[in-house]
């Protein structure tokens, strides 16, 4: 195959992983810093481009450049962010995720897979308390934040109150992207055990804040069960709008999921995996992708759909939801 061919192809893909709005003239030639006439000629393959342009351009697109050439390897390339100390760490990672859901809406045709273990984390945002509690316990116990060391858990603990607005818009960036979510019974445990791990070890600075935290995860509960039976998503106290995304639900009594996320955009497909708990590595390896797409498609064909059909189905899972709330409950009196 003639280098010119490939180098057209190279920059066809360039275009395909592009958002919409975006030329792709003007980014190269912004990036390798030429002219958008010499941007032209090596998108057109008339010039061959340098290896240090090209270089450039994969370390800036995430391009594996042997995954694109077809080349004989094992390699899979991922990129993301490490665990890694700074002094304002929460609020890096909630503007990481909310830049992700803004590049996923910048396309025109976008599509959402989960496959969960858990509630989605940025779910839990649309209800102050919940959201609060959550910053808590990444703070205290998955990021180690020493300023919390010795801290009790209080709803009236004005430390949160900084990160609710970013996470308000994390969730509204969410609620814009339509998704196709493959849940299981177990999806909702993480969240119950970590309200009573901090009960178990007497980290609730006022008892009554866990009556509240086990009311609004109910509360959030019974809001999925209605966009499952809308089949939109909407945020939680608002009525359903003729332009809000679909929502996809289904279940699998089977398989409990890692919180995978897989997301189509335009012409171009990424996979997040999770890693740390708290963060993720993503990949734009198309074979890895097929291969992700095929499996999730499958898993879907396999599972029991709840959203907008399967009202008996809909009704039992979501009542043996909030069973495993009122048990939860049970454990107060």
């Amino acid at each position: 195959m003639e280098s010119a061919d490939v180098q057209q192809r190279f920059f066809q893909h360039l275009k395909d992983i592009l958002p919409g709005h975006l030329s792709l003239v003007d980014e190269v030639a912004e990036l390798i810093n030429i002219s958008n006439d010499s941007a032209y000629r090596r998108i057109r393959g008339e010039k061959q481009i340098s290896f240090e342009e090209l270089q450039k351009l994969c370390s800036h697109y995430k391009v594996s450049l042997d995954q694109f050439l077809h080349l004989q390897s094992d390699a899979i390339i991922f990129t993301g962010r490490a665990n890694t100390a700074s002094e304002d760490i929460f609020g890096d990672y909630l503007k990481s995720v909310l830049q992700q859901f803004q590049i996923m809406n910048s396309f025109e045709k976008k599509h959402l897979y989960v496959l969960m273990k858990d509630i989605p984390p940025f779910v839990h945002f649309q209800i102050p308390e919940l959201a609060k509690f959550k910053f808590y316990f990444w703070m205290k116990s998955i990021l180690h934040d020493d300023r919390l060391k010795k801290v009790k858990f209080s709803l009236d603990d004005p430390r949160y109150d900084e990160f609710l607005p970013l996470s308000k818009k994390v969730i509204e960036a969410y609620n814009t992207i339509p998704v196709t979510e493959i849940w299981n019974i177990e999806s909702i445990n993480s969240s119950l055990r970590q309200i009573d791990f901090y009960r178990q070890s007497g980290m609730y600075k006022n008892k009554n804040d866990i009556k509240v935290l086990y009311d609004k995860i109910e509360e959030l509960v019974n809001h999925i069960e209605r966009q499952a039976e809308l089949g939109v998503k909407f945020f939680i106290g608002t009525e359903p709008g003729s332009n809000d995304a679909a929502y996809n639900m289904f279940v699998n009594e089977l398989i409990l999921g890692d919180n995978t996320f897989m997301a189509e955009l335009g012409n171009m497909r990424l996979t997040y995996l999770n890693h740390s708990v708290l963060y993720f590595v993503g990949t734009k390896d198309e074979q890895f992708n097929q291969a992700m797409f095929n499996n999730l498609i499958n898993l879907t064909k396999k599972s029991t759909q709840l959203s907008s059909i399967g009202e008996k189905e809909r009704v039992r899972f979501f009542n043996r939801l909030r069973d495993k709330i009122y048990h939860m409950q049970s454990l107060l009196t």
